[in-house]
C-alpha cells in the first residue's frame, strides 16, 4: 500500500500542474481575444476590430461626427477594419459601438476626439460684378468746321427747269432780243441789189445806144 500510495502522489502532483498551466493559457487566450482598437487624428480615423468569435454573430457601429454619410453600422465575424477620410473642420470626433455575439462582456463603446485641426481659411467673397449701363454712342466730329452761314438749299429740278424756260424759248415778238451777226435774209436782199445794178446798167447802155443811132 505504501509503494502504490508513494507512485499515486507525483502523478496527483502532474495533474495539478498540468491543470494550473491549462487555466493559465485559458486566462491568457481570453485576455487575448475581442480586441477593439479606435485612432483618431485630424485627417483620418481608423477601426480595427480582431481576434472576435468568428461562430458568432459580431456587430459594429461607427458615426462620424459632421458627415453621416461616412456611418457604419453593419455585422462581421472574427475580424473587422476601415479607415475614414475625415471631413475638414476643428474638431473630429468618432463614436465606435462594438456588440458581442459570444458575451456582453466582450462589448466595447467608446469615442475619441481630436481638437485643434488647421482649418484652411476661406478668401472672401467678392461682390457679383455689375454691369455698366449701355452708353449711346458718340457721332463723332466733323474735320471740317460748320460754317455760320447757313446753306442754301439746291433748287428742286422743277424749279431749274421753269427758271431755265424763258431763256430757252425765244420772245413772241422778237423786238426784245439784239441782233447779232447776219440773218437769214442777207442773201436775198444781196441778190436784189445785184439785179437791180445790172437792169440800171443796161438801161444805161440801151440809152446811150439809141442817142448815138439818132445822131
Amino acid at each position: 500500500m505504501t509503494r502504490f500510495g508513494s507512485l499515486r502522489r507525483p502523478g496527483a502532483l502532474i495533474s495539478v500542474a498540468a491543470a494550473g498551466v491549462l487555466s493559465v493559457g485559458l486566462s491568457a487566450g481570453s485576455a487575448s481575444a475581442h480586441t477593439p482598437h479606435l485612432t483618431v487624428d485630424c485627417s483620418t480615423a481608423t477601426v480595427d476590430l480582431s481576434a472576435y468569435n468568428g461562430n458568432a454573430t459580431n456587430h459594429v457601429k461607427v458615426t462620424v461626427q459632421g458627415d453621416d454619410s461616412l456611418t457604419v453600422d453593419q455585422d462581421f465575424k472574427s475580424t473587422f477594419h476601415q479607415d475614414f477620410k475625415l471631413p475638414t473642420q476643428s474638431s473630429q470626433s468618432v463614436h465606435l459601438v462594438v456588440t458581442a455575439g459570444d458575451g456582453s462582456q466582450y462589448n466595447d463603446d467608446e469615442t475619441k476626439t481630436a481638437t485643434g485641426c488647421p482649418v484652411p481659411s476661406t478668401p472672401p467673397s467678392s461682390p457679383p460684378a455689375t454691369t455698366p449701363a449701355s452708353t449711346p454712342p458718340s457721332t463723332p466730329a466733323s474735320s471740317t468746321p460748320a460754317s455760320s452761314t447757313p446753306a442754301t438749299p439746291a433748287p428742286s429740278s422743277s424749279t431749274s427747269s421753269a427758271a431755265a424756260a424763258p431763256v430757252s424759248s425765244p420772245s413772241p415778238s422778237g423786238s426784245d432780243l439784239a441782233e447779232t451777226g447776219s440773218s437769214s435774209s442777207t442773201p436775198v436782199i444781196a441778190g436784189a441789189a445785184a439785179v437791180v445794178v445790172v437792169a440800171g446798167a443796161g438801161i444805161l447802155w440801151a440809152s446811150r445806144r439809141r442817142r448815138a443811132a439818132q445822131h
